[in-house]
């Protein structure tokens, strides 16, 4: 019998601990650094920002990367995610950090609620996270816990699992309310915001962006596409007042890392997070250099105008193959065929007394914390433009995307499309605007710059193909799964144990927690 209590009180702790993962180290992630049992929404909203950012960093460079053929592991073991097969703990991290931080922002939420402490923008900028990380942990898993997630401090610790239109449909009630909030403009500490330090009216931006981006990713689907389109229009051509949106790179959502050391609280994560020997250890993808050195593309110039000439090494970070030049390799290459690495994103040079030196890699750079850039928005502009839904030039919103998405990396490059040095640019590298494509031929040269305007922004690459099936991917003769990209993450392995019913409940009504089965914007 005591043997038993003990186990009884051991399953107990577990449950309490991590049932749907909401209401983690509830306490702990919710009090102030000299712990004090009580905060204020100054205190919780950077800290928050730099903890959705950085396992979205992670899973980027080793999950989203792999699946997009930015980058090719060198292996030939079991669970490759290049090959389209990847192992079920993949699952856990993302859906762990990101519902610990959506405990946080509500909180920022609730704070800035109460007497003394009230602050309509603090609240406007939590709804925009909490939009940011719900659609995020959405578009990774399917439907999921939402209407009633992180409420285990009052005691719901089985939450349902909601779907996944009613969240997005609800997300787009969040952002609105976000967009009136903020329209007051109260201001906020600045060094509480490493994104805009304390810039309302870029947040306001932010808000209207983030909402473009997941109206356009929800407007396949019949039941709502009336609505979304009309949102669409509304927001670009009948009411931009009062919609604002991002309107050059200055106001992209990014969160500039500042640290070069690893002690700084806004160090790129990437240098705690992975040892140098890892971060060069992958191959570059030949799909994703490829198409940049036949376009002799500014962000892989290796000359001293836009890059680093030492060793060759260039603003992405990328190293030339041994061989001279830069290689890639195919993905999805069967075992056994003996691939060799050429190039790779160049590692933090430890030993080097110079900090130029030093900051040539990503795993250093200050540019890699994206949550959203105008370049990307640019492009859904292209795409609605494209498909009638929105006044304006598809051409003049495409060429704009691509000269701000290399801009962003390579500051002198310009941003005006009509300069000789773009105009030179788009013709050399042939991938100007054809007007006389296809609708769907437009689709692969918006969704192909747009490919790059991604890089490094979470799982948004991987999360836009399985809504377009572009850029147009080649397919390895190693694939598993069909060869058919992987539609989502399965639900973490002890989410069927701590929350068995309503787990049950989301795959009766989704379908089988399986990589193939597709999440509903996804599905025809």
């Amino acid at each position: 019998m005591k043997k038993n209590l003990y186990k009884s009180i051991a399953v107990l702790g577990v449950l309490m601990t991590t049932l749907s993962a909401c209401d983690k180290d509830f306490q702990e992630v919710n009090i102030d650094p000299i712990n004090i049992l009580s905060t204020t929404p100054d205190k919780l909203l950077a800290p928050a920002l730099v903890n959705t950012l950085t396992p979205g960093m992670i899973r980027n460079r080793n999950f989203n990367n792999e699946l997009m053929q930015v980058t090719v592991s060198i292996s030939d073991g079991d669970g490759t995610v290049f090959r389209y097969e990847y192992r079920n703990t993949y699952s856990d991290y993302l859906w762990n950090a990101w519902y610990v931080q959506l405990t946080n922002f509500k909180d920022v939420y609730k704070l800035a609620g109460k007497p003394g402490m009230e602050n309509k923008s603090y609240q406007g900028i939590s709804l925009v996270c909490q939009s940011w990380v719900y659609s995020m942990l959405s578009d990774t898993y399917g439907d999921i816990p939402y209407f009633h997630s992180n409420e285990g401090s009052t005691g719901v610790l089985e939450p349902v699992f909601d779907k996944q239109q009613d969240i997005y449909l609800d997300i787009f009630k969040k952002l609105e309310e976000a967009n009136t909030l903020l329209a007051e403009g109260k201001a906020i500490t600045p060094s509480s915001d490493p994104i805009f330090n304390g810039d309302i009216a870029k947040w306001r931006k932010f808000c209207n962006s983030l909402y473009l981006r997941l109206l356009l990713r929800v407007s396949g689907k019949a039941e709502v596409s009336a609505q979304v389109i009309a949102k669409i229009k509304e927001i670009v051509d009948t009411n931009p007042v009062n919609y604002p949106i991002m309107t050059a790179n200055t106001e992209s959502a990014t969160l500039k890392w500042t640290g070069l050391t690893g002690t700084d609280p806004f160090v790129n994560p990437y240098v705690n997070g992975i040892r140098v020997q890892d971060f060069r250890s992958p191959a570059i993808g030949s799909f994703f250099i490829d198409h940049l050195r036949d376009w002799a593309d500014p962000r892989i110039d290796i000359s001293t105008a836009n890059g680093y000439a030492n060793n060759g090494i260039n603003r992405l970070g990328i190293a030339q193959g041994s061989t001279g030049g830069f290689k890639g390799v195919p993905s999805g290459y069967l075992v056994g065929s003996g691939v060799v690495k050429e190039s790779y994103f160049y590692s933090y040079d430890q030993t080097s007394s110079s900090v130029a030196i030093a900051a040539r890699s990503l795993q250093q750079s200050a540019l890699t914390g994206i949550l959203m850039n105008y370049a990307e928005l640019q492009f859904i502009l292209a795409e609605a433009a494209v498909k009638g839904w929105i006044n304006g030039s598809a051409e003049t919103y495409y060429n704009t995307g691509i000269a701000n998405a290399i801009n962003y990396w390579v500051p002198s490059f310009p941003t005006t499309i009509s300069s000789s040095k773009f105009t030179d640019y788009v013709t050399n590298a042939d991938i100007d605007w054809n007007n006389t494509l296809s609708t769907d031929e437009k689709m692969e040269q918006i969704h192909l710059q747009k490919y790059y305007a991604l890089f490094l922004v979470d799982m948004q690459q991987w999360f836009e193909y399985r809504r377009t099936g572009h850029p147009v991917l080649p397919k390895g003769p190693g694939l598993r799964n069909g060869g058919v990209m992987p539609a989502r993450m399965v639900y973490p392995v002890y989410v069927q144990s701590a929350n068995p019913t309503n787990y049950q409940k989301a795959v009766a009504g989704q379908g089988a927690d399986v990589i193939s089965t597709q999440v509903w914007w996804q599905k025809p």
